[in-house]
């Protein structure tokens, strides 16, 4: 069983801004019961709690958040179907078409109050129907997992899984796609387990080639508002998120965008599977509240929904594609930093690694479990890794949002600072 690691606050905690108020620990627990462990960790009974406040968040989210935010965040309760709740949520969902650059305006925002697995759920409960053919392509845990999701709504699931640090070559998408009908295939834009990027143009483009009628369903968790996404150019049918990696909003929203044709699926499915993550209960409470008119199926999270509003106008500002440049060029200098100090990176080359966040290796010698320790004492908050084959053997920072954007902010420097303080601690030289 996995042990948290419970450690005293630094004797000089980091300044920052914008940061999420939060009480934790620094590392998150195993996700599935597969896991046995990590990184192992020991308890610091001295200490049965303890603070984040000064400490910058680097994992691969929920992440830091503006101070625009973090306000929207804390606005007084409204009724949700006031006007002022109404006119926030209809500029969420306008936004969100810019977001996924939509150009069909019978597509559809979907904004719900939950997770990015619930996203799962939506994609399996409205998408797939029971005994369908899905083909998963896989780069890590959470493609996994998804595909999990899937068979217990009852589907027929193929794994293509890829090489540890790579993406699923095309030709093996191609002869799957040739050798069966199947309903809906699913891609992770960037697996958070292994850092890795998908081409999801290419994968989308080899789907309409060779199986049209096949739905294209995106894992966009940890990659909306980070990487490009072309909804309509590339002709996806379902990219699903989540509000607390780099669309820069506290956790709390499922938030994703459907095609017409997925729309008119999830519609017509005869037997309904799920209450919660039904298509034909969401709907038409989102198509009304995009129309400016009251709605009601569940109680929308209406504070952090404000959050979202307030995030989509701070991640239009100055443009998309600007903002993903951006974001690019500062993770690859956050990755030649790591390889001037003597570490490598997980993706086995540089097409496949993602701009929001790095897994890396520990060089040769060094202990996980201190190494990471000890970059918390030093303020900065990183993940352990959670690829089953990689137990113990590397470590994840996150690099999205305002702690990517904001120079002014410091968080990246200061991670490099930390690593490579840790790194020197147990007499590692490159």
């Amino acid at each position: 069983m996995l042990l948290l690691h419970l450690l005293k606050k630094p004797s000089n905690p980091a300044k920052l801004r914008g940061r999420i108020n939060t009480t934790g620990f620094p590392l998150v627990p195993k996700l599935r019961p597969t896991i046995a462990t990590l990184v192992p960790l020991q308890i610091n009974r001295n200490n049965s709690t303890m603070s984040q406040d000064d400490h910058i968040l680097l994992i691969p989210g929920p992440i830091c958040v503006s101070e625009a935010v973090r306000e929207a965040q804390s606005i007084q309760s409204l009724s949700h179907t006031s006007p002022a709740f109404i006119s926030i949520f209809q500029s969420a969902l306008k936004d969100l078409r810019k977001l996924f650059k939509s150009t069909n305006e019978k597509d559809q925002g979907v904004v719900v109050a939950g997770s990015g697995t619930l996203g799962w759920d939506i994609t399996a409960s409205n998408l797939v129907y029971p005994g369908d053919n899905v083909l998963v392509l896989s780069t890590g845990f959470f493609s996994d997992s998804f595909a999990d999701c899937l068979r217990v709504y009852g589907a027929n699931v193929d794994v293509i899984t890829a090489p540890v640090g790579d993406s699923v070559a095309i030709s093996e998408v191609e002869k799957a796609l040739a050798s069966k009908k199947y309903s809906v295939i699913t891609v992770t834009h960037v697996d958070t387990s292994t850092a890795v990027v998908s081409d999801i143009e290419a994968v989308a483009a080899t789907a309409k080639k060779i199986s049209p009628e096949t739905l294209i369903v995106v894992d966009g968790v940890c990659s909306v508002g980070v990487e490009n996404i072309e909804f309509t150019k590339w002709g996806l049918d379902y990219v699903l998120s989540a509000s607390q990696k780099a669309i820069g909003v506290p956790s709390g929203l499922s938030v994703g965008f459907l095609s017409e044709r997925a729309i008119k699926r999830a519609l017509e499915r005869p037997v309904q599977s799920s209450f919660f993550a039904s298509l034909q209960r969401w709907l038409p409470n989102l198509i009304n509240f995009e129309a400016g008119k009251p709605s009601y199926f569940a109680t929308p999270a209406i504070q952090t929904v404000n959050a979202l509003r307030v995030s989509l106008k701070e991640i239009l500002e100055g443009g998309l594609d600007a903002r993903f440049q951006k974001n690019k060029e500062v993770s690859q200098k956050f990755k030649k930093d790591l390889a001037d100090l003597g570490i490598s990176i997980v993706p086995v080359k540089p097409e496949v690694a993602a701009s929001g966040l790095t897994a890396a290796y520990f060089p040769e010698g060094i202990d996980g479990a201190k190494f990471i320790a000890s970059v918390y004492q030093k303020g900065v908050i990183v993940a352990g890794g959670i690829h089953k084959d990689l137990v113990g053997k590397y470590f994840r920072v996150g690099h999205m949002g305002v702690s990517a954007l904001d120079p002014k902010l410091g968080h990246i420097d200061a991670a490099v600072r930390a690593i490579k303080e840790a790194l020197e601690e147990q007499g590692f030289k490159k």
